[in-house]
């Protein structure tokens, strides 16, 4: 679709008044927009008034910007102080969700509303917080926009501005130019980023790219490319063994090769070519007892769910993963920090005490878990949370030294449970494979409940343990597999299990 770039008149119905609302996340600068808006349309000579309603629901807080504007006369006009439902013909939003948002509100239709929005997503509480998949389907609000509005804008307007070294509002002001929705010439939007006088130049950039999405209207559906795996390094003789693993993992079925690859790739990197070779040797086995007839989807699920169960997050893999040169990167380039700019990085630490214990070796970390007394000493010692400064060298040692500790994993009390609880789970997933394979599949599936670290650790052992006793009251059942499915999707719906324990007990009621 492409946008016109001839000036459009306002709307002789609403006495040429333009109502203009911006929809923005807490920090994403939709104060710094509304200001350019509104310095742009007083250097032109229009009367314009800006108003904002904070919300603190969303994210870091939702605001509603709200503009109205008109050519100066020498009557007074009387302006809104918000936008109403059906009376907006423009609107900004600067995420995904705002866009869907502000479709739900009535803010945009067909008759009249410039929507220019921003694909990038900026997860709300609610999405992070789901125990499963909370995210919200972007191509649903997609769908919705294209028919709600007029005219429809869409493009990563973050990503975008972040690749010119500037923030999403100089974006979403340069599409706002090019959407041609407000009667001013591009040299007029550019001035009041001037007038600003901050970051002038990355601001020009990033206006300049909005202003040329903008003409391209709506762009494709963002294909996120599925990122190649970071290569593995290492010393000459374990990057041999590497490739010997993934011939091996090459030479199993196509449809499984994909997942396999992956999970082979996590286990060595949480371990070693070693504990990858487990791993295979695991797959092994399962392939021996699947087919091609059923296109090796239990292979395919045990592939995914075994390499889950088998990197399992410990305190060494905590600390290591919070000390890798990666993550320090990916963290100062998402704060847009400079080359000549300190980061100061603050790391929250909350162990309880089964994570103390499982830090020991296998038989004392026993012992200590069967003692009372001394479990809740562990508790007293390390139950109070703690903060690491890990820009300062002492604390980025603690954890560098503690990441160091895999050859020493394999001794310890919790990879001894882990390895316990990974044989019960495979035997009794793959126990009723001979009569219903469906069911087998289903209950390696319901492994995607356990994740996490600590307290959110313990909750989703808890709802796999419940998932699992209720499968065996399935038994025999030709619908089992599917009410396995249900059961799991209902342990996701809600971290305090509410839905679980009402699919729990409908399958008590017929068993």
């Amino acid at each position: 679709m492409n946008v016109a770039l001839s000036q459009k008149t306002p709307d002789a119905r609403v006495g040429q008044i333009i109502k203009l609302a911006v929809m923005a996340v807490g920090g994403q600068g939709g104060g710094v927009l509304t200001g350019w808006i509104e310095a742009l349309a007083r250097a032109q000579g229009y009367a314009v008034q800006a108003t904002s309603v904070a919300g603190v629901a969303q994210r870091t807080g939702a605001t509603i910007y709200y503009l109205e504007m008109t050519p100066a006369s020498d009557q007074q006009p009387v302006f809104a102080l918000a936008p109403s439902a059906g009376d907006v013909d423009i609107l900004i939003a600067a995420e995904m969700m705002e866009v869907g948002r502000a479709v739900m509100r009535g803010f945009v239709t067909p008759d009249r509303t410039t929507l220019i929005g921003s694909t990038h997503r900026a997860l709300a509480v609610s999405e992070k917080s789901a125990p499963g998949d909370g995210i919200a389907d972007a191509e649903e609000v997609r769908a919705a926009a294209e028919i709600a509005s007029q005219r429809l804008i869409l493009a990563d307007m973050d990503r975008l501005a972040v690749d010119q070294g500037s923030v999403i509002s100089a974006s979403l002001f340069g599409a706002l130019a090019g959407s041609g929705a407000l009667p001013f010439a591009r040299a007029a939007f550019e001035d009041a980023i001037r007038a600003g006088g901050k970051g002038i130049d990355a601001s020009l950039r990033a206006f300049a790219v909005g202003f040329d999405a903008a003409e391209r209207g709506v762009a494709p559906a963002d294909q996120v490319a599925k990122s190649a795996l970071p290569a593995l390094k290492g010393p000459a003789r374990q990057m041999q063994e590497w490739q010997q693993l993934l011939k091996r993992a090459e030479a199993m079925p196509g449809p499984v090769q994909a997942m396999v690859k992956a999970g082979l790739h996590k286990v060595v990197d949480f371990q070693d070519g070693a504990y990858g070779a487990a791993y295979l040797d695991r797959l092994d086995s399962i392939l021996a007892r699947d087919d091609a007839a059923r296109e090796w989807t239990l292979s395919a699920t045990a592939a995914k769910y075994i390499a889950n169960a088998m990197a399992y997050d410990d305190i060494i893999r905590v600390a290591d993963l919070k000390t890798r040169g990666p993550r320090f990167e990916r963290i100062k380039k998402e704060m847009g920090a400079q080359e000549d700019q300190l980061v100061q990085l603050t790391e929250y630490f909350h162990p309880r005490a089964e994570e103390i214990a499982g830090m020991l070796p296998a038989k004392m970390g026993a012992r200590v878990e069967a003692n009372p007394k001394r479990m809740a000493q562990l508790d007293r010692w390390f139950g109070k949370g703690r903060r690491l400064r890990t820009d300062t060298l002492p604390a980025f040692l603690s954890l560098h030294v503690v990441g160091g500790l895999k050859g020493y994993r394999l001794r310890t009390r919790r990879h001894a449970v882990e390895l316990a609880h990974l044989e019960a789970w495979l035997s009794r997933s793959l126990a009723p494979l001979e009569r219903d394979y469906a069911l087998s599949v289903e209950l390696l599936k319901c492994r995607r409940l356990v994740k996490g670290y600590s307290d959110t650790h313990a909750r989703g052992l808890s709802k796999f343990d419940s998932v699992m006793n209720a499968a065996d009251l399935l038994k025999g059942r030709s619908d089992a597999a599917d009410w396995v499915d249900r059961l799991v999707k209902a342990a996701l719906q809600d971290p305090d299990g509410k839905a679980l324990a009402g699919a729990i007990e409908t399958v008590r009621s017929f068993a």
